[in-house]
């Protein structure tokens, strides 16, 4: 019962027949091959507009890379304090955009609110020398707590952020997962609501190694090809990373891929909610599920060999802290995931 990650599952079926399939004869290099260009399109259709895109390896990449494109050396990445970009990227943000500030700030369950961007503007001088200058806002989707952004958030923070000219970026690693929660369409979440650059994720839901920047502008775009090949992920044999997301987005499957690992973590969710002994710390709205866990439940969870993460409580609400011996644990569901492991898993919490 392993449940510390989605990274941890395979690739789907499809995707790795789509790699297979385009592995076979000779093409361009570089992302000038038949496959990239169809995935350009397939994008263009999902986000209903002209878009830019340029296909990575990993999602540190993405978002390093989305971030420099659009923030100075001297400028200022405003986002959760508990971010990935802040805190799970090795200091790629900084190092790719040349020395960039990330100003991290609070907020419940991972999720910023206007009030508390506007708050920080406003300590930010507009042009002083002696300090860095904000030029975007990111936010997680879902959040580092499991939890969605709905369309009209993510445009009150989009409104927040206009009178000062901001880029808004969007961490999309489990981009399917919130879209699927939400119900909504790609556009409505993301340019619609005020998204200038997008990490698209695909390795956590059913990808090899697939990640995408996607630009909504594309004169905002100028500069990242060359960014992109000094960071070095301008793949020779791109050809497959395009294949990978072609399998994903044909026909639906990366939505279906994320339908099936939220159903598995709403599963679990609803058992444990169902026995009573044990509270979630957030609410569970994507595919992963944060349980607050006593002394007894660690001690059932570790005599069974179960893998999960202990988790930061820094973001649970007011008046919702842990007790003595009490830790957050986290439990991913991802497509590979089998309702019997979900049951087996809430049998051992809930006997704890």
């Amino acid at each position: 019962m392993n449940f510390v990650s989605d990274n941890l599952a395979g690739a789907s079926a499809p995707v790795m027949q789509a790699m297979a399939a385009a592995n076979d004869g000779v093409s361009a290099a570089y992302g000038n091959d038949a496959w990239t260009k169809r995935v350009e399109g397939l994008f263009a259709d999902l986000f209903e507009r002209e878009v830019a895109v340029f296909l990575v390896a990993t999602g540190t990449a993405a978002n390093a890379l989305a971030l420099a494109s659009l923030v100075d050396p001297w400028g200022a990445v405003l986002c959760h304090h508990e971010a990935h970009v802040a805190a799970d990227e090795c200091g790629a943000p900084e190092f790719f955009t040349g020395g960039a500030k990330i100003v991290g700030l609070p907020g419940d369950g991972c999720k910023l609110v206007p009030e508390v961007v506007a708050d920080q503007l406003a300590r930010m001088a507009a042009g002083s020398l002696h300090q860095v200058q904000p030029q975007m806002l990111s936010i997680t989707q879902a959040s580092e707590c499991g939890l969605v952004y709905r369309p009209a958030e993510v445009a009150a923070l989009k409104a927040a952020i206009r009178p000062r000219g901001l880029k808004l970026h969007m961490d999309g690693a489990r981009f399917a997962n919130a879209l699927v929660a939400l119900g909504c369409t790609p556009a409505e979440i993301s340019w619609k609501a005020g998204v200038d650059v997008l990490s698209f994720g695909g390795t956590k839901n059913g990808a090899f190694a697939a990640e995408a920047v996607i630009v909504f502008d594309p004169a905002d775009a100028a500069e990242m090809p060359w960014r992109r090949k000094r960071g070095g992920h301008t793949l020779s044999k791109g050809r497959l990373i395009g294949a990978q997301f072609e399998g994903l987005l044909t026909s639906g499957h990366w939505l279906d891929l994320a339908r099936h690992a939220n159903a598995m973590a709403g599963r679990l969710a609803d058992a444990v909610a169902a026995a009573g002994r044990l509270r979630l710390a957030w609410p569970c709205e994507a595919n992963e599920v944060f349980l607050v866990l006593p002394p007894s439940a660690q001690a059932g969870l570790a005599a069974q060999g179960v893998r999960y993460i202990v988790w930061s409580d820094a973001a649970l609400p007011p008046g919702q802290g842990l007790q003595h011996g009490e830790v957050v644990g986290r439990f991913v569901c991802s497509f590979a995931t089998q309702p019997e492991e979900v049951d087996r898993l809430a049998a051992v919490l809930n006997a704890a």
